[in-house]
């Protein structure tokens, strides 16, 4: 039986530097995306992984009829690396752009994992990319209101999937990538998405149901709630 991986939001940045690096080991990937790129079209040219396109993970019936093209007990790792980061200040608060937010980095990995639920194997893992900026320990700034506060919301979520999904023996990992130059953080950043990459497949290959419900950096760091 062939190892399987899923992956969300992967026509660039982090999630594309993911599937690079799966498509170099055994086993089937899918990338899932809304709109494919034209690097992620190459990959899947090359045969070296399945393109899903037009599923956005705040869409659910989208998510549904992805899963009904799975087999029940299909995957072995599914990562949900998709996310949004618009800056909202105290004094210009956007409850539209807050609630956006929380629609794609809380709500859409939620709804993704109990889309996918019956389709992951016992023994499988399930990496959902937050951020320590929605570290409440870790916050020492402020501001960015819908980020910090739509990712608290995902690291909750995360904590709850732990647990409902022990009896089946699916491990969840909650994963910081670092501050990872990418689109989303222009110009800022301090490492490549290629590096950012490599840690969080490094943290999925050690995940077990010992730390199941884990906050970490891609460095293997463990980070305060």
């Amino acid at each position: 039986m062939s190892h399987q991986s899923v992956i969300f939001g992967t026509s660039r940045g982090i999630g594309l530097e993911v599937v690079r690096l799966l498509a170099r080991r055994p086993g089937h990937i899918i990338a899932v995306c809304r709109k494919p790129s034209r690097e992620l079209r190459a990959l899947e040219a090359a045969g070296r992984v399945e393109l899903q396109s037009g599923v956005d993970i705040t869409d659910r019936q989208a998510l549904a009829g992805f899963a009904d093209r799975l087999d029940d007990g299909a995957i072995d790792m599914l990562m949900v690396v998709a996310g949004v980061l618009e800056r909202v200040e105290l004094d210009s608060l956007d409850a539209a752009s807050i609630q956006r937010q929380f629609a794609v980095n809380a709500l859409g990995p939620l709804q993704t994992v109990a889309a996918l639920r019956t389709k992951l194997r016992g023994g499988g893992k399930i990496g959902l990319v937050t951020s320590r900026m929605g570290s409440l320990g870790d916050n020492g700034s402020g501001g960015s209101y819908g980020y910090r506060m739509s990712k608290a919301a995902l690291n909750m979520a995360g904590r709850c999937l732990a647990h409902d999904l022990e009896p089946q023996g699916v491990a969840v990992a909650l994963l910081h990538p670092g501050w990872v130059r990418t689109e989303m953080t222009r110009p800022g950043g301090n490492i490549e998405a290629d590096e950012a990459a490599r840690g969080l497949l490094a943290q999925m290959d050690a995940l077990t149901l010992a730390e199941t419900g884990c906050f970490v950096h891609q460095t293997g760091e463990v980070l305060p709630w």
